[in-house]
């Protein structure tokens, strides 16, 4: 690996960046002399690619390839044949950590953002009060965010953090907080959207967004309201528990039944009434 590739994948490395490292294998005929090149991409295509495997017009369907492998987050080992020859590359996922933000800076949060780091996640806390919302109360997060809930989410979509592998906590002081963020950040393609709350209010929050905004009714079926899994937890420490163990069932694809699946059946068989109506 020469110099450049290196340099670009330690600094992608310090700076929690997700990128692919391509190593050619295994090359037969024309492909032969590009066996021990690599390169280093990205997910965006705009940020281009250091190295050069020579493999000339194949080399746009390789980088393709790489960046589905890096959106599922898996190793991959490549395979192509044409008439030239055939060649085999190792794609290397150096995946960024999973995001956990959490929004609302009160008495869960400081246990969910420790426990949310010692899982590995890249932690993020905002809050629009900024003596909550201060790093000296959480110590072990990545990033503390004093400013108001939907503006300062905006700029996390807008700087790409608000992605396939974030797992957004909704715990403000107040329910009408979190259906704001909840609002905001609905089409976003989040891992994992969660709202505390208890059954009756959740019910009447998604009944009242329905009616009144128009938002349609399986728009809520991936959020994850009451929060987190049924162990009986009182505490905020415990409570913390019961959402972090709810975040790791969904990311593991775990067997465990959430605090929200009976709402969320519920709803679906009022879907399914209905359409038998029409």
């Amino acid at each position: 690996m020469n110099q450049p590739i290196l340099q670009a994948l330690l600094n992608a490395l310090r700076h929690h960046e997700s990128v692919v490292l391509l190593s050619v294998t295994h090359g037969e005929g024309r492909y032969a002399d590009a066996v021990g090149r690599h390169c280093l991409l990205w997910s965006d295509p705009a940020r281009g690619v250091v190295g050069d495997l020579g493999l000339g017009e194949l080399a746009d369907q390789v980088y393709a390839d790489a960046r589905q492998a890096l959106a599922a987050r898996q190793h991959r080992h490549l395979r192509y044949r044409d008439a030239e020859g055939s060649v085999q590359i190792f794609a290397e996922v150096q995946a960024q950590p999973p995001h956990l933000l959490i929004v609302g800076a009160g008495h869960i949060a400081v246990p969910l953002a420790a426990m949310g780091k010692l899982c590995d996640f890249q932690v993020t806390v905002l809050d629009d009060r900024p003596q909550y919302a201060h790093p000296a109360r959480f110590p072990t997060a990545d990033q503390v965010i004093a400013g108001p809930f939907r503006p300062e989410l905006r700029k996390l979509r807008e700087q790409g953090m608000l992605d396939e592998h974030t797992y957004i906590v909704l715990v403000t002081r107040g329910h009408q907080h979190d259906v704001d963020c909840l609002v905001e950040v609905l089409d976003d393609p989040l891992a994992y959207i969660g709202m505390i709350g208890s059954q009756r209010r959740i019910r009447a929050v998604f009944q009242l967004l329905e009616s009144e905004q128009g938002i349609p009714p399986e728009k809520f079926d991936r959020v994850y309201a009451p929060i987190g899994l049924d162990i009986g937890a009182q505490t905020p420490a415990e409570i913390a528990v019961c959402i972090m163990a709810e975040i790791i069932n969904v990311m593991r694809g775990g067997p465990a039944v959430s605090l929200s699946e009976q709402i969320r059946r519920e709803r679906q068989q009022r879907r399914e009434r209905l359409t038998a109506r029409t």
